[in-house]
């Protein structure tokens, strides 16, 4: 069977399909592009009406370009509206989160694959050694690094998200299934790894106090192999000190955090049950920037959230405009039924959301611009990509190469 993936939205959403991809090449399955495919699985996102939106859209394309083609669509948009997402043309299955990380297994004789013996649950993840033999390797399926999910679900209730609903509550990996699944990564030949959760700083918290992100954190830095770990979007709350200062210490984990502040203004902070202020937030990134210089630090905004008044967004244009970021993602506030923000009123007009998003977005470009040019001169550690001609760098920056290497390959970039 010919099968493509298509994954919307988080870097968890990425790891899913990752997995997804190995449990279909296990069972002899073969990847190529959606009009080519007898299978299109797609992974789907449920943040914003947009990302809804995005999915119907590729679905309806992708029929129209592959009429005889079974569709199977699983994540968040299909476990908040499976029926709606059941409308759709050709689709096969729609498989809730619940139900995703054994999704080939279950469906594999009603989608057409061969039988495959029951395969262990590292397996069927898509970290494990076993029927699948080289097909783990990297680029096999998938990226060159591998994104490993290590937790799910959330317990936070922010008032704007709908992600705890579709995706339930927190839930962590232990520990020591977490060091296997990177073990078995690391004996495939993976040299880098993204550690990603839906609330990945909750790590831990429903074990019974057996580990925690910290305990992780800790084991990454100390790994014995020649290999890097980038700590995937943290909630500003949850980026303790002693998690910056590992990171600055250690060779083994890469100068880049992903921490999303969502707004500069405290009371729609608080109005979205974000439990920290501005000032702390940049109290934080101002830690992380004098403790590692040369860390890549992230964030994400949304704009327009109900009752953000022009006061509120000026105060998320002058802290943010002041903040050694290097990089933002700006979302227009969306409204997500069934969430509490849906229900308030002091609603932001369209034409204004825009207009506050292309401000934001032209800052980011100053952040990420600024970055580049801090880092000419310098040379950092990269991995290379693609067809070799490219790397990302330790401190996430993709960067083009004068001779071509081999994929997977780990090279010393002088960036001019």
């Amino acid at each position: 069977m010919k099968y493509s993936i298509i994954t919307f939205g988080c870097r968890v959403n990425q790891a899913d399909s990752m997995a997804i991809a190995r449990d279909l090449h296990a069972r002899g399955a073969v990847e190529t592009t959606p009009d080519d495919a007898e299978l299109v699985v797609i992974n789907s996102c449920s943040v914003t009406a947009t990302a809804d939106q995005g999915v119907r859209q590729t679905v309806r394309r992708i029929v129209r370009d592959n009429p005889s083609v079974r569709v199977v669509i699983t994540g968040c948009y299909a476990t908040r509206r499976p029926d709606e997402v059941r409308q759709l043309p050709n689709v096969a299955h729609v498989v809730t989160n619940d139900a995703k990380d054994d999704l080939v297994h279950r469906l594999g004789p009603s989608i057409g694959l061969r039988h495959h013996e029951e395969q262990t649950t590292a397996v069927r993840y898509g970290y494990g050694d076993g029927p699948c033999g080289d097909s783990l390797s990297p680029g096999t399926v998938g990226r060159t690094a591998l994104t490993l999910r290590v937790q799910t679900g959330c317990d936070e209730m922010c008032s704007y998200c709908i992600i705890p609903t579709t995706r339930g509550k927190g839930r962590s990996r232990p520990l020591n299934e977490v060091v296997q699944q990177i073990e078995n990564a690391v004996a495939s030949g993976y040299r880098e790894i993204a550690i990603a959760g839906v609330h990945l700083g909750s790590y831990g918290r429903d074990l019974n106090g057996s580990t925690s992100l910290t305990a992780l954190v800790r084991t990454l830095a100390e790994w014995d192999a020649d290999v890097l770990f980038r700590i995937s979007s943290l909630e500003p709350m949850d980026c303790r000190p002693a998690i910056v200062d590992m990171i600055a210490a250690s060779p083994r984990l890469a100068p880049h955090l992903h921490l999303p502040l969502q707004s500069g203004a405290d009371a729609v902070l608080r109005a979205m049950r974000r439990p920290y202020t501005a000032s702390s937030f940049a109290a934080l990134v101002t830690h992380i920037r004098e403790r590692i210089p040369h860390a890549s630090v992230g964030s994400d905004v949304i704009v327009g959230f109900p009752g953000e008044s022009c006061a509120h967004f000026d105060e998320t244009e002058t802290l943010l405009r002041d903040l050694p970021l290097t990089h933002l993602h700006v979302f227009p506030y969306s409204d997500r039924p069934g969430t509490d923000a849906a229900a308030l009123g002091a609603r932001v007009d369209g034409a204004l959301i825009r207009e506050r998003g292309q401000r934001i977005r032209d800052i980011g470009h100053q952040m990420s611009t600024r970055f580049r040019q801090s880092q000419r001169g310098t040379t950092r550690r990269a991995l290379t990509i693609d067809d070799g001609w490219s790397a990302v760098t330790d401190n996430y920056l993709k960067v083009k190469l004068e001779t071509r290497h081999s994929r997977n390959e780990w090279v010393q970039v002088a960036i001019d």
